[in-house]
């Protein structure tokens, strides 16, 4: 039992000053004013005095770290994982970039192996298959002789116990909303992304079951006035959750702020969409799928200039999304925690700070700084 206390307990559904909180085995016990949660003998004490207590972070879109990328050899998930929560990052879906079928099944088979012996660290909750169902139009850097179709046989046996929760794919290309509905009913959470869809195609793909939008502006028609497309789609419908590429460079900061007050923390969902070079210097080389990244300060690009994806890390999204807006350390929150629980289908599971909820916690420094993690009631991560 590991008994937290003199913390300011911040989450989405509530702010407790000089708060306590009590696990038992893997899940919370008890949380509260210190006063209404005693500490029971042969608890763990932790003295969080000048600290935030949060939810673990949930990140929907990763690509790799620390020189590992999930594509090249999605052996390496698990190796990411056990260093993930120095970011306060508690549970995560890795991303494996459009490749060929084999490959996947390779990558689903890591995750549905399980944990490795004696592993301690973030838990892989399942994939998140960016592609290979995109349009090669907005291909990105995904390497465009692997792009197919959503075939039936291309995603024979894709779900949650097959390892795979999310699935990126274009909705207007030949085969997608029959394999968005059937995936949904599966329970795979759908994505549009990597697209040239119109408005109505969009919306076509969101009553087929696409509850899920991909790095909003990125790999998608510019929003116009008159021609909505999908980003206009996106920030239209509320059935669907929006995920963004809080770095200041995918989307630039003031658009942030429009998109925070467009739709607010209920579908915006935070995400890094972060390589292997997560953890690397600038000038530092490495893997997306087939192609070699150049490292910079802020971002990744390939060697024709294309940005490739991200370097930053979730809790520096955190940081990122509060001085961008304005908005309060709960509201940021929420975006990676209580939102993508809830669009997973895990609300009060993950992501929160209620009695019954996994034991994965962040305490945070006064300046929003990772100073510990735990996931499942555990210590996994102290700076």
């Amino acid at each position: 039992m590991i008994y937290i206390h003199n913390a300011r307990i911040v989450s989405p559904l509530e702010t407790i000053e000089n708060g306590a909180l009590l696990t038992d085995g893997d899940k919370i016990k008890a949380v509260g004013p210190a006063e209404a949660v005693p500490c029971p003998e042969g608890a763990e004490k932790i003295d969080a005095a000048g600290k935030y207590l949060v939810p673990g972070l949930i990140e929907m879109q990763l690509n790799g770290g620390f020189g590992y990328d999930f594509t090249a050899d999605p052996s390496t998930i698990w190796t990411v994982a056990a260093d993930l929560p120095q970011f306060g990052v508690t549970t995560f879906l890795p991303t494996v970039i459009t490749s060929t079928i084999p490959n996947t099944a390779k990558a689903r088979k890591v995750i549905t192996d399980g944990k490795p012996a004696g592993y301690k660290g973030c838990n892989p909750l399942g994939l998140h298959l960016e592609g290979p169902f995109l349009n090669p139009e907005k291909k990105g850097a995904h390497n465009e002789d692997y792009i197919c179709t959503a075939k039936p046989a291309n995603i024979d046996g894709w779900s949650p116990d097959g390892g795979v929760r999310l699935v990126t794919l274009a909705p207007e290309m030949p085969d997608a909303l029959p394999a968005i509905k059937t995936l949904a009913d599966r329970g795979v959470v759908v994505s549009a992304g990597h697209t040239q869809a119109t408005y109505e195609e969009a919306m076509a793909g969101f009553d087929a079951g696409i509850t899920y939008g991909t790095h909003l502006f990125n790999a998608m028609p510019p929003i116009h006035h008159r021609k909505p497309g999908l980003p206009g789609a996106l920030l239209y419908d509320e059935r669907v959750t929006v995920g963004i590429i809080v770095d200041g460079v995918h989307v630039h900061p003031s658009l942030v702020k429009v998109i925070w007050e467009a739709i607010g923390p209920k579908r915006m969902n935070s995400v890094t969409d972060a390589l292997a070079a997560m953890g690397l210097p600038p000038g530092s080389k490495c893997k997306l799928g087939d192609y070699d990244v150049i490292v910079t300060e802020k971002v990744c690009t390939l060697e024709d200039g294309t940005i490739s994806g991200a370097v930053i890390s979730l809790d520096r999204g955190l940081r990122n999304l509060i001085e961008f807006t304005g908005i309060s350390l709960g509201e940021a929150l929420e975006t990676m925690t209580t939102t993508p629980a809830k669009r997973l289908g895990l609300e009060g599971k993950i992501g929160s700070l209620e009695t019954g909820a996994q034991a994965d916690m962040v305490l945070l420094t006064s300046d929003y700084m990772v100073d510990s993690t735990f996931t499942g009631g555990e210590l996994v991560y102290k700076n």
